[in-house]
């Protein structure tokens, strides 16, 4: 039985210990890399980042839509400061929303539209944008893994 459990032990490592050492998902925008969370479906998008008080720098949130189409966005809920950035099938930036503040006020929170019609959505701290000082057209780039079109 003890070397059942062994065998399990190093299997379980094998498969654990690529997944830790990567770090988890990213992407790459403007030279600069993020560790992010997937929102890929109904549920996750719109939890989103909701009632967190902090994200940790160097990480944001990726939406995936499951077609490109006009987005807004809300905060409802949502305490921190945030940039969101829109982008297209191409994975290129096609609109920018920066510095959006947080909202307490429920279904009275403001949207956040894109200017053009977005597949990906990524949010970053508020500022992140400007310190990297991101340009409509920059491009997304994934880490394996991350579903991107068919």
């Amino acid at each position: 039985m003890r070397s059942l459990r062994a065998v399990f032990f190093c299997l379980l490592l094998t498969l654990l210990l690529p997944a830790c050492a990567s770090g988890g998902p990213w992407v790459e925008l403007a030279g600069h890399r993020y560790t992010v969370e997937i929102a890929d479906t109904d549920a996750a998008r719109a939890r989103g980042l909701m009632f967190r008080d902090q994200l940790a720098d160097g990480h944001g949130m990726l939406f995936i839509h499951d077609s490109e189409a006009p987005q807004a966005y809300w905060m409802k809920n949502t305490r921190i400061a945030l940039d969101i950035l829109y982008f297209d099938n191409e994975r290129r930036l096609v609109s920018q929303q920066r510095d959006v503040p947080p909202c307490s006020g429920g279904n009275r929170c403001p949207s956040y539209p894109s200017r053009a019609p977005a597949r990906y959505v990524l949010e970053l701290n508020a500022g992140e944008a400007r310190r990297i000082d991101l340009q409509d057209g920059a491009v997304l780039q994934f880490s394996p893994g991350i579903p991107t079109l068919p």
